[in-house]
């Protein structure tokens, strides 16, 4: 992906933070002592091999999830103490996010819109917009439990994009989907990233090198790597000998 190198002389807002974030399920540790911040206009990949703590580390992020020490901030919203306030910056897509599989993709949107209480006339407006960026005209009046899994991720991604929220955090969103599905999903999000800070979360190591600048490991619920891209590339090793590197055992 070819972006542009002044991206460290943005104006340095931070618009996702974690701060020392912890989650223990008795005596286990799911993530430990995770601090990172993402600033406004960047796209940021989230990697660690499955159980790593990725997707616990997102919902402690969205304030899905309370955590038991530390802090996780959206756009300068404690996301527990504050949470509303975040959410109403932020569009999350979690992996295999639970849709009304009775429902059309009219009808969800709707509902959200209303549930966000988004007054009529721009509720229209924004359903119109992501149904064009997501490429649902042709199902909006179908069921959802009767649309390809590729058509339910635009649907959960229309979802997340209705409010047109700053912050982006994606777990996973080209899971299960065919080649042609991922490059669908990969252009819209290089067209979001124009303007949205994004975190994404992906075992696709092809997607990082096409999106992302910046690149967050996790491993046993620490964090291994942050750095950029061209950094963690720069002695010449592919992304897949890396990723083996920094999640081995020995990084634990």
């Amino acid at each position: 992906m070819s972006r542009q190198n002044d991206q460290n002389d943005l104006i340095k807002t931070p618009m996702i933070e974690a701060d020392g974030l912890c989650k223990f399920y008795g005596d286990f540790a799911a993530v430990r002592d995770v601090s990172f911040k993402i600033y406004k206009g960047e796209v940021v990949a989230f990697l660690g091999p499955n159980g790593a703590g990725k997707s616990t580390t997102m919902k402690l992020l969205t304030g899905y999830l309370a955590p038991s020490s530390g802090s996780a901030q959206i756009a300068g919203h404690d996301m527990t103490t504050d949470r509303l306030s975040g959410a109403a910056r932020l569009g999350y897509l979690p992996e295999n996010g639970p849709l009304y599989p009775e429902m059309t993709p009219l009808g969800l949107l709707q509902f959200f819109a209303e549930a966000r209480e988004l007054p009529a006339g721009q509720a229209a407006e924004r359903i119109d917009a992501v149904t064009h960026l997501c490429g649902l005209r042709d199902v909006l009046r179908k069921p959802i439990g009767k649309l390809s899994k590729g058509y339910r991720q635009r649907v959960g991604m229309a979802h997340a994009l209705l409010h047109e929220p700053d912050v982006l955090i994606l777990d996973e969103p080209t899971a299960g989907l065919d080649p042609n599905q991922i490059t669908d999903v990969r252009n819209r999000l290089r067209q979001l990233g124009e303007e949205k800070t994004i975190l994404l979360s992906t075992h696709i190591l092809q997607e990082v090198e096409a999106m992302a600048d910046r690149v967050i490991f996790i491993h046993n619920g620490c964090l291994a790597f942050d750095g950029l891209l061209d950094e963690l590339c720069s002695q010449g090793e592919s992304l897949d000998a890396i990723f083996s590197k920094v999640t081995s055992a020995e990084m634990a």
